[in-house]
């Protein structure tokens, strides 16, 4: 490692809380699928900043927007009205076939946004007791790491010593759609879910789970809640996971690509008979809608749609699977994947040990859980450049295989 990248990792680990445990890499410039480290070094970005960047590093459509934008005005607080927030709103209800949005900053507040639409609604609409509201949640999900998140969480790290945990959750089994007729009582509002587990592992359901939720869902008058934070804007192989499926959620809960990997950028999307029922003062964000969110999140859409990312991510991801299971090595427990969101897991905990084996070889990716790596590309990705990086995978494969 060059003196420059060492001493950027000392000041971090000075100054910065330690609540990531990151790569030893510097990066300092991304393009493409691309970022380059601070000796100039290419890597395959196989991460996407958690399916934030499936629009690829610094898109040209959505860099221009942005500059444009910035030039301009970029916040104005929602005291006033601004003309960028209006049309991004209208394209993101356009792609999701909804009325209304809310427009947040990350995906955390997103998701505590949908928490209290779903309470709303449950006392303003279904009659729920005050204060009795209760949303399902299920096992090993990931939503955010604030402290109503946490309360639900599965994960050890996420919850010790931030308690109490905040009543009016129930969890229950992911992919078990009787668990959730089961867990319904008459005070439940929502049921809140990421179609794919992302952070979990990349846990696909079976088809047809989401299916019977949405059946569910309507026949108990509960709220179906899709969390496509990391799932959404053609990450899978489909403008949306619940696609798949064939179903519509109540709600979205959107994020990471929406903001082409520029800017922080989430939104609640639903009817107006859900989030109608918002007034003011009940809920807001000083920089949720602010005009360079709206300029930013308007191309970035775009670029997801007129560039057919999802129909790319589709032919990719098949692919990249392909690759990845024919690897076929006795130390691989399983290969799974959707689209362009897959994951390779390990019989023994040596998932860090291979990421970092793959940073030596010029690629990207994260160990989630020890066992774990995920593959998440941007969404841009061409077959040569895929077949480059799946060379970097099986040597690192072979090398592993040589440690054990």
């Amino acid at each position: 490692m060059d003196l420059k990248s060492k001493r950027v990792i000392a000041l971090d680990e000075k100054v910065s809380a330690r609540t990531y445990s990151p790569l030893p890499v510097v990066l300092t410039r991304g393009k493409g699928v691309y970022v380059f480290d601070a000796a100039g070094k290419r890597y395959f970005d196989m991460l996407s900043a958690y399916s934030a960047l499936n629009q690829g590093h610094q898109h040209p459509k959505i860099v221009g927007a942005a500059k444009r934008q910035l030039s301009r005005i970029a916040l104005t607080s929602r005291a006033f009205h601004n003309d960028q927030m209006g049309p991004f709103l209208e394209k993101l209800c356009r792609v999701t076939g909804k009325e209304m949005a809310v427009p947040m900053n990350s995906g955390a507040e997103a998701v505590e946004t949908a928490i209290k639409t779903m309470r709303l609604w449950g006392y303003r609409v279904k009659g729920i007791p005050s204060d009795m509201a209760e949303i399902i949640v299920v096992a090993d999900n990931f939503h955010g790491r604030t402290t109503t998140i946490v309360g639900f969480s599965s994960d050890p790290d996420a919850r010790t010593d931030f308690g109490p945990a905040m009543p009016g959750f129930r969890v229950i089994p992911f992919d078990d759609a009787q668990a959730l007729e089961n867990a319904i009582t008459e005070n439940t509002c929502g049921f809140l879910v990421e179609p794919i587990q992302g952070e979990a592992g990349v846990r696909i359901p079976a088809p047809g789970y989401l299916t019977d939720v949405r059946r569910i869902c309507t026949e108990k008058k509960v709220l179906f809640c899709a969390d496509e934070i990391q799932t959404g804007f053609g990450r899978t192989g489909r403008p949306f996971c619940v696609d798949h499926d064939g179903v519509v959620p109540d709600l979205f809960v959107l994020g990471k690509a929406l903001s082409g990997g520029l800017y922080p950028i989430s939104a609640v999307v639903g009817d107006n008979k859900i989030l109608g029922l918002f007034e003011s003062g009940t809920h807001g964000s000083t920089f949720g809608g602010n005009p360079l969110a709206s300029a930013i999140g308007a191309a970035a859409i775009d670029v997801v749609v007129k560039e057919k990312l999802a129909k790319n991510s589709a032919a990719m991801g098949e692919l990249f699977l392909e690759k990845l299971i024919s690897l076929d090595h006795p130390l691989i427990r399983e290969v799974r994947g959707q689209g362009l969101l897959l994951a390779l897991e390990f019989k023994k905990p040596i998932a860090k040990d291979f990421c970092k084996l793959l940073l030596k070889g010029g690629l990207l990716a994260k160990d989630t859980h020890d066992y774990t790596v995920r593959f998440s590309p941007p969404l841009i990705i061409k077959k040569s450049q895929l077949d480059a990086a799946f060379k970097i995978i099986a040597v690192a494969m072979n090398a592993i295989k040589e440690r054990e």
